[in-house]
């Protein structure tokens, strides 16, 4: 099977948004240490012995703060017991939580391919990752939790789909130390917030706190 070729406007367009976005957090550590709960409204395909399966309707898949939804999925219990799935839907959502923080990050997607065990989350065509208020839109993400980087390419739409085309877009909130957000802190020290508890675009405090920007290396062309 042919690959196609990454143009160079193409990757340059994609390290040009991965050095100017922040990171997100890694996910939730204890999720592997969690046992598989899976549902489908379909008759399922499970083979107990070698811990796979295929499942189809309405499919839902959990494992600690992880969750998956899609019409359908073949998954598969690793041997550190973390879950590895190849999900298809309209579309298909996976959300996890950030490790050490109640906050939780997103991905939606047509088709999504999740590997535990490499901490990796690929979504494509249609693809949308979120962070709070945060977000990036493409044909292809992928996000690796365990070095917090995510990466976009603009992809042509698949045949007889609508998407965002060869583009990648984003949004990425302002900072607590942005001058829009009030009087930046001293280097190395945080924002401090007002006296009723907001920051000074009138969001949470503690939900406005920075973000640390993570660089991604350039991608090689294909």
């Amino acid at each position: 099977m042919m690959r196609r070729r990454t143009r160079p406007a193409e990757c340059l367009l994609a390290c040009l948004l991965i050095a100017a976005a922040p990171s997100l957090a890694i996910a939730e550590k204890a999720d592997r240490d969690k046992p598989i709960n899976f549902s489908a409204e379909q008759p399922a395909e499970v083979d107990f012995e070698k811990r796979i399966g295929t499942l189809r309707g309405n499919v839902v898949i959990t494992q600690g703060t992880l969750t998956i939804r899609a019409d359908r999925i073949d998954f598969k219990q690793n041997a550190d017991n973390s879950l590895s799935a190849t999900a298809y839907g309209n579309p298909v959502s996976f959300r996890q939580k950030k490790d050490d923080s109640d906050e939780y990050f997103e991905g939606y997607a047509q088709r999504a391919v999740y590997d535990g065990q490499k901490q990796l989350l690929e979504l494509f065509d249609r693809a949308l990752l979120k962070q709070a208020s945060d977000e990036i839109r493409s044909n292809y993400v992928s996000y690796n939790s365990g070095t917090n980087i995510f990466k976009a390419e603009g992809r042509p739409d698949t045949p007889g789909t609508e998407g965002p085309g060869s583009k990648v877009r984003g949004v990425f909130q302002p900072r607590a130390e942005s001058p829009l957000g009030g009087k930046g802190a001293a280097k190395g020290e945080p924002a401090a917030p007002a006296k009723d508890g907001k920051d000074g675009a009138g969001r949470d405090a503690k939900a406005a706190a920075p973000l640390q920007l993570t660089p991604a290396p350039a991608l090689p062309a294909k």
